[in-house]
C-alpha cells in the first residue's frame, strides 16, 4: 500500500483554491516524491514532483516572495 504523509494544508485568501503538500511514497519503491493537491471547487489538479524539481521550484517562490516583500 503507498503511503502518503500530509506535510500541509492551506487556502489561498486570493481564489480561495485548498492546497495540500503531501509525500508520496509508493509501495512498488522509488524516491518519494512531494504531492501538490489544488482543488477549485469540484476540481482538483495533482503533481507529483522530484526532489530537483521541489527545489527548484521552491527556491525560485521563495526569491520571488522576497522580493516582493521589499517592493511593498
Amino acid at each position: 500500500m503507498d503511503q502518503i504523509t500530509s506535510l500541509d494544508k492551506f487556502v489561498l485568501p486570493i481564489g480561495k483554491q485548498a492546497i495540500e503538500l503531501q509525500q508520496i511514497e509508493y509501495e512498488s519503491g522509488g524516491m518519494p516524491l512531494l504531492r501538490v493537491r489544488i482543488r477549485e471547487g469540484s476540481r482538483f489538479t495533482v503533481f507529483d514532483i522530484d526532489p530537483e524539481s521541489a527545489e527548484r521550484w521552491g527556491r525560485v517562490m521563495t526569491e520571488w516572495a522576497l522580493v516582493q516583500g521589499k517592493s511593498a
